[in-house]
C-alpha cells in the first residue's frame, strides 16, 4: 500500500533558461556498407555543435536504434554532461524519433537537424536575426536553397509579388550550395542561374533568402502544439518530412526562411578533409548567454491561406506568369527559361 504523499505532487516546475532545444535522432545500425562512416560523421556534427552553441540551449539525442558503440558514446556525452536528454529506442523512424525528442518540453524555439550535419558560428544568432526581422517567420534553416523557392513559400511570395523587397540578389555563399550538391552526390544539382542567383527579402537591417530545406532548421515551438498526426508510418521519406514538420509551418501562417549566408554544411555518409578543418577553425565552446529573440504571436485566416495556396498552385505558377514574376524580380530572360 501508500504510505504518505509523493513529495513531488502539485509542485510546479522550475522556469529555466534554457529557451532553444536542438533534437538529433541518431540511426547508424552498423559500421557497415552506407554506414561506414556514419559514426565519424556523428562526431563532427556533434562536436561542431558543442563549439558553435550558446549556453541557452538544451541539446537532446535520440538514439533511434543505433549499435552498441554508439549507445556507450551517447551514453558518455550525457554522463559528462555535454548533451542534456538521451532518449534510446528501437528504429521508430526519423519522424517519430524528433517527436519523442520534442514532446514533455516547451521551449520557443526548437532546431531539428540530421545527424550529418556541420554547424558554423553564428548560426543561432544569425537565425534569430530573421525571427525578429520578419515576425511572421516560422522556420529558419541556415543553409540557402535556391531551387526551393516555390516549396510552401505561397504566403510570402504573394504579399511581395509587386514589391521591390523580394529580389534576386548574388548568394553570399555559393560554395555553401556546391557542397550541398555534392554531399548528395548530385553535383548538378544547381545550374548557373540557381548558383549565380537566390530569391531574396530585403529587410531594415538583415535579408533573409526564400524558402529552404528541412535536414536542419530552426521552428517556431509552437509549430508542433496541436498537430494533426503524431504518428508516421514511414522510417524515412514518404512524405512524413512534408507532413510532420513542413505543412504545419505554412497552414499555422508562419514563413519558411533561410539566412542569407550559409551556416552550416551537409555532410552525407563519407568524410573529407575539410570537414575537420572546418571543425578546427571554429573558437572554443560557446558559452555565452544570447537573448531570445521577440516571437510575436501573429492572427492566421485559415480560409484565406488555402485561398493563396490555390492561387499559387494553379494560377501564379504557371510557366508563362512564373517566368514574367522571375524576370520582374531582376533573372535575366535567359535564367528565367531554367531557374
Amino acid at each position: 500500500m501508500r504510505v504518505g504523499v509523493n513529495p513531488q505532487k502539485d509542485k510546479v516546475k522550475e522556469e529555466i533558461s534554457m529557451y532553444h532545444q536542438v533534437v538529433i535522432p541518431v540511426y547508424i545500425p552498423s559500421d557497415e556498407g552506407y554506414f561506414e562512416h556514419s559514426f565519424d560523421i556523428l562526431k563532427l556534427c556533434l562536436d561542431s555543435l558543442f563549439k558553435t552553441c550558446h549556453c541557452n540551449t538544451h541539446l537532446t539525442i535520440v538514439n533511434n536504434g543505433s549499435y552498441d558503440q554508439i549507445v556507450q558514446y551517447l551514453d558518455s556525452l550525457l554522463k559528462s554532461n555535454q548533451i542534456h536528454e538521451l532518449i534510446h529506442t528501437h528504429n521508430v523512424g526519423k519522424v517519430n524519433a524528433v517527436y519523442k525528442g520534442i514532446m514533455g518540453h516547451n521551449f520557443s524555439l526548437i532546431t531539428v537537424t540530421d545527424a550529418d550535419v556541420l554547424f558554423l558560428e553564428g548560426w543561432q544568432e544569425n537565425s534569430y536575426l530573421v525571427f525578429e526581422e520578419f515576425p511572421k517567420t516560422g522556420f529558419v534553416t541556415p543553409t540557402p536553397n535556391s531551387k526551393l523557392i516555390k516549396y510552401f513559400t505561397f504566403d510570402t511570395i504573394i504579399k511581395y509579388w509587386f514589391s521591390s523587397r523580394l529580389s534576386f540578389k548574388e548568394p553570399k555563399n555559393k560554395l555553401g550550395l556546391q557542397r550541398f550538391a555534392d554531399s548528395i552526390e548530385n553535383p548538378q544539382l544547381y545550374n548557373q542561374a540557381h548558383l549565380n542567383n537566390v530569391l531574396t527579402l530585403n529587410g531594415k537591417s538583415v535579408n533573409a533568402v526564400i524558402g529552404g530545406g528541412h535536414f536542419v532548421a530552426t521552428y517556431r515551438g509552437a509549430i508542433f502544439n496541436n498537430v494533426k498526426e503524431r504518428y508516421s508510418n514511414f522510417k524515412l521519406g514518404g512524405k512524413s518530412d512534408c507532413d510532420f514538420f513542413d505543412l504545419p509551418v505554412a497552414e499555422k501562417g508562419y514563413w519558411r526562411l533561410s539566412t542569407e549566408d550559409n551556416f552550416a554544411f551537409h555532410m552525407g555518409n563519407n568524410v573529407e578533409p575539410w570537414m575537420q578543418e572546418v571543425l578546427d577553425s571554429l573558437p572554443l565552446e560557446n558559452k555565452n548567454t544570447v537573448p531570445k529573440p521577440p516571437l510575436k504571436t501573429i492572427k492566421r485566416s485559415a480560409v484565406l491561406l488555402k485561398i493563396k495556396a490555390f492561387l499559387f498552385e494553379r494560377i501564379l505558377t504557371k510557366k508563362i506568369i512564373w517566368h514574367y514574376f522571375l524576370i520582374r524580380k531582376g533573372l535575366r530572360r535567359q535564367d528565367a527559361e531554367i531557374y
